[in-house]
């Protein structure tokens, strides 16, 4: 990385660091999109646990072909996601969000119906309302449903634009998905598929997914790569400033992007360090590659 500019030399950077110190330290207008998936303030605190299960006829749980297994703890992730003043946590951090956009820049805010609306406010008096471009709804099917209200299935994600004349989007870029009642449209059109509205139907990590990194938060990178190819120009540089598992690296990665990944919990790194294990190109900034989790994989169903 140019330690003046902030941008990765190769393939991208991984950076184990404060966000908002590390933010205040980068140049101005050089990012092409920045996608960030905070913290909920759910109140709760967040955890994941990696299991090893053996077969054991005096186990502690059923499994596969209605054997019993004995099941191990061999890892466990936990942050706490409860804030006093959430949205004192997030403006100055939105704040140097905007300012290290490039002019054609975007913001993809991930959230929930906690803070959405709030934060909905919060960006407009940081951008302008006149920046405001879509809320993104990802709706899945996973889960318990409450019986005492409507469950709830789905995230929101705003997406603000630092100049509403000048914004990056490339809408052919982006995957195509099928249409409800394909005989309406003739065959040529069903076969090309439609563009994608503000709602997206896709499922999220299946607990026994070969995507699957074992970090509590993790997101799709089907959600990812659809923000990465119509918001960023092939070759330029995504940010995520709340890294977490690296989802965003390996959307750009996939889509030939570089990347800047920031995260201050090395639990985090060390997620990244496997996911992108034998990636050429990467630097590492106040981490290590070997800083490894080599968390096992979660058995389906755990």
């Amino acid at each position: 990385m140019d330690a003046l500019s902030g941008v990765p030399a190769s393939s991208g950077s991984v950076v184990l660091a404060e966000n908002l110190a590390y933010l205040s330290g980068l140049p101005n207008s050089f990012i092409d999109l920045i996608y960030v998936d905070p913290p909920f303030n759910t109140g709760r605190r967040r955890e994941l646990q990696s299991i090893r299960v053996n077969r054991d006829a005096a186990g502690d749980r059923f499994g596969f072909g209605g054997h019993r297994y004995r099941s191990e703890v061999v890892s466990s992730m936990v942050f706490g996601d409860e804030f006093d003043d959430y949205l004192a946590f997030l403006k100055p951090r939105l704040e140097q969000m905007r300012r290290v956009l490039s002019d054609t820049g975007s913001l993809y805010v991930h959230l929930d119906y906690r803070e959405v609306h709030y934060c909905k406010v919060l960006l407009d008096s940081i951008f302008g309302r006149e920046c405001f471009l879509n809320e993104v709804i990802w709706a899945y099917d996973y889960g318990g449903r409450s019986k005492r209200r409507w469950p709830a299935k789905h995230d929101n994600i705003l997406v603000f634009v630092k100049d509403p004349e000048r914004y990056y989007f490339d809408s052919d870029a982006v995957d195509r998905i099928p249409y409800m009642a394909p005989g309406l449209v003739g065959p040529e059109k069903a076969a090309r598929g439609k563009l994608p509205t503000d709602t997206w139907w896709h499922t999220i990590v299946p607990p026994g997914g070969r995507e699957r990194t074992g970090y509590p938060t993790q997101k799709p990178e089907g959600i990812l790569r659809r923000v990465v190819a119509a918001s960023s120009p092939p070759g330029g540089l995504v940010a995520d400033f709340f890294a977490g598992s690296g989802t965003t690296g390996a959307a750009a990665l996939a889509l030939g992007r570089r990347f800047l990944l920031v995260d201050d919990n090395p639990s985090a790194v060390a997620v990244m360090a496997d996911r992108f294990a034998g990636v050429d190109g990467i630097e590492w900034v106040g981490c290590s590659p070997t800083q490894r989790a080599s968390q096992p994989k979660l058995v389906a169903g755990i």
